[in-house]
């Protein structure tokens, strides 16, 4: 055997194991790349541009699959891919600008197509246009039309939920579509309203008609969205018994500050994505008397709160951490976001 088969024969396609030359780019029977990168499960230099290895099909860790950010102002978040999803598509946008806070959150949409795409392009649109001033009615929209930008058609309409808070001055704007969530957290009252007129929500729907569902096929509304935000106004509703009690045991209590857009059986009615239509915005603005925690969400954490106590001391990172704990413990069974932003004295 001459040294050119011998080096043929020493070195194989990591995919097929077809014998090779070294130094080949290719494999000339699969034309798997020979210059991959290794697969973190099984080691095999067989990971595709998609990120998932063609020899064992692990899809590799990214970036997103955990992240955590800080700011100066103590404000924290934690988003995670959890237990059974093999990405996370959920998305977070955190930023200070001195006397404003801004976080956005956005869950993909598990039903439709390259649903991590659209939760990082709304947080990204929002929270830019937040942090510049942008009311929190245009900035959703400019969220709105960057993930209806995304679709090729009313068949491939990548689409997210979306939760947005803005604190400035002691006050509290939220705006939101879908089941992405906002809470209140402390051992006093809910937050009051400061204008029964700024509590906002979208025009009805269907339900049986306009929702999203998980393992069936995506609507057939028109597109693409080019529709400014609108609102009509409702009352914002009376202040939980459990955030009265709170007051008195000195426990803290998270009190729902939003309310979903979902029917009866769960199937969500509003979402930002070019196949849903003139979607709109609910705005509530609230004022805090107390000291407290503002927490944003995903329903990979809200699905596992029932009967569960809030963490009471800790940083902001700190509690978020616990959370996402709690969730992961609880079985994790999709993405989970949690951001806390502190209000008052609370936590520093």
């Amino acid at each position: 055997m001459d040294d050119t088969a011998a080096s043929k024969a020493d070195v194989r396609c990591p995919v097929c194991e077809t014998p090779v030359f070294a130094g080949d780019s290719f494999c000339e029977a699969c034309g798997h790349p020979l210059g991959a990168p290794a697969c973190t499960s099984c080691g095999a230099p067989a990971v595709d541009a998609e990120g998932y290895c063609e020899r064992c099909g692990v899809r590799q860790p990214t970036s997103r699959d955990h992240a955590e950010l800080e700011l100066d102002v103590g404000t924290a978040g934690v988003t995670d891919k959890g237990l059974r999803r093999s990405r996370n598509e959920d998305a977070m946008a955190l930023v200070s600008t001195g006397t404003r806070t801004v976080v956005v959150v956005c869950d993909g949409v598990g039903s439709s197509p390259r649903a991590d795409e659209a939760s990082a392009a709304a947080v990204e649109t929002a929270c830019a246009a937040l942090a510049r001033g942008v009311s929190t009615e245009e900035a959703f929209g400019l969220a709105s039309r960057a993930v209806g930008r995304l679709a090729t058609s009313v068949d491939d309409a990548p689409a997210c939920t979306y939760v947005s808070a803005v604190v400035e001055g002691g006050r509290i704007t939220l705006a939101w579509a879908g089941d992405s969530r906002a809470y209140w957290l402390s051992t006093g009252p809910r937050p009051t309203r400061t204008n029964p007129s700024a509590d906002t929500q979208p025009v009805a729907t269907d339900p049986s008609t306009d929702t999203r569902q998980a393992d069936t096929g995506l609507p057939t509304d028109a597109w693409p969205v080019e529709a400014e935000a609108r609102v009509d106004t409702r009352p914002v509703g009376v202040l939980p018994a459990a955030a009265i009690r709170s007051a008195v045991t000195g426990q803290v209590v998270g009190t729902q500050l939003t309310e979903d857009d979902a029917a009866p059986t769960g199937e969500i009615t509003a979402w930002l994505g070019a196949d849903y239509g003139d979607v709109r915005p609910h705005v509530r603005v609230l004022e805090p008397e107390t000291p407290g925690l503002l927490l944003v969400c995903s329903d990979g954490l809200w699905r596992y709160l029932d009967g569960y106590t809030f963490p009471s001391t800790g940083s902001p990172l700190d509690m978020a951490r616990a959370m996402l704990r709690h969730a992961l413990d609880s079985g994790g069974q999709d993405n989970v976001t949690i951001v806390l932003i502190p209000l008052g004295d609370a936590h520093g």
